[in-house]
């Protein structure tokens, strides 16, 4: 049976796009997860909704127990996750607003659990991390995305930086020198665990600004960032209300 998990960034984690949408608090091993789960449905498909800074927003990118967050998805069955993020644009042509089907990541984090595995006292375990972002669901994202009229780039790369401060004018020229095109503070430790606990995994990106490196624009700001997201949030979640019913079609 298909079990889609979403996990909302920053006000992408409403629980109205679900029917009949029941809060549950639950557990796992590695801690309580960043907000209750909320269980419902869209279109028939059954879906798990969790916010990842907390329903208040209240934990910054480096508090989120990311461990916590997808165990607590694997230990409801879920069968493949989506998530939404906010991110920074490292190209010229990412416009603000447009969304980015991300393919490949950097991991620039320094404080993060980004495995299940801190021990090999049961044996070794390296998991392949080549094609993080499940190929599957990144079609059918994109596919919907353009279906629906949105911008939507196909396949990006995003930098995943510790955080909460935005980066230095070097760091981002660094950054694309390094082949980033978008940048954000969740995504890379997200997508390696989903990888670990085998279960596809793909993310949304919506672009709401030009980070620092773009020197003819101021550098961004919070509310920039919140005034572009605000616009564009709807947009969002009409994707994510459209491509759910395809993923339990393709089963």
């Amino acid at each position: 049976m298909i079990k889609v998990g979403i996990i909302g960034g920053s006000g992408l984690d409403d629980p109205n796009i679900l029917e009949q949408p029941q809060e549950m608090e639950t557990d796992t091993i590695f801690g309580k997860p960043s907000s209750p789960l909320t269980v419902g449905r869209i279109s028939g498909v059954e879906v798990v909704l969790l916010a990842r800074h907390g329903r208040n927003h209240q934990l910054s990118p480096s508090q989120v127990n990311y461990r916590a967050n997808i165990q607590s998805l694997k230990d409801r069955k879920v069968t493949h996750i989506l998530a939404t993020t906010a991110c920074g644009s490292l190209r010229k042509e990412i416009g603000r607003g447009d969304f980015v089907i991300v393919d490949q990541f950097i991991d620039f984090t320094k404080h993060r659990k980004t495995t299940f595995f801190d021990s090999f006292e049961h044996g070794a375990k390296h998991t392949g991390m080549a094609e993080p972002f499940d190929k599957s669901l990144r079609n059918l994202l994109h596919e919907t995305a353009v279906e629906i009229g949105l911008n939507s780039h196909h396949g990006g790369t995003v930098i995943t930086i510790e955080g909460p401060r935005f980066s230095t004018r070097a760091e981002s020229r660094m950054f694309r020198v390094w082949g980033a095109d978008v940048i954000n503070m969740s995504v890379a430790p997200e997508a390696a665990l989903a990888n670990e606990a085998g279960i596809p995994y793909a993310a949304v990106a919506m672009s709401t600004d030009y980070d620092c490196w773009k020197e003819d624009e101021a550098p961004v700001s919070w509310d920039e960032i919140l005034a572009v997201f605000h616009h564009n949030a709807d947009s969002v979640k009409d994707l994510l209300i459209n491509v759910i019913p395809k993923i339990g079609e393709a089963k």
